[in-house]
């Protein structure tokens, strides 16, 4: 399943939940027109779902392979677009060696 189909899938199946239907259909009318769409979007489309129970009702519904095939489209789009926050290194325990960018000797102590 493709993420055009994934997002139609979605919209007919949240029928019930108005504000995710409209979010899972602006997503299929932009991909059906050729458009990219944005991972917020996406990421809104999946946070509606599932706080609606919309998630929930479609793993009931379907094999854990078709709700998979609904599913992982999504997040894959979602994973490949958004921004990966910066890695900061650990912060120093208390007590511990100090911080080799502040230490006030080199080699720190």
């Amino acid at each position: 399943m493709d993420l055009k189909d994934a997002a139609l899938m979605l919209a007919s199946e949240s029928a019930a939940h108005p504000t995710v239907a409209s979010i899972a259909q602006a997503a299929h009318d932009q991909l059906a027109q050729g458009q990219r769409v944005d991972y917020r979007l996406l990421n809104e489309l999946l946070g509606e779902a599932s706080g609606k129970g919309v998630l929930r009702a479609l793993h009931r519904k379907y094999s854990p392979a078709a709700y998979e095939a609904i599913i992982m489209p999504i997040c894959q789009e979602i994973g490949r677009q958004a921004p990966v926050p910066p890695r900061r290194p650990p912060a120093p325990e208390p007590g511990s060696a100090d911080d080799p960018l502040t230490a006030p000797v080199w080699p720190p102590r």
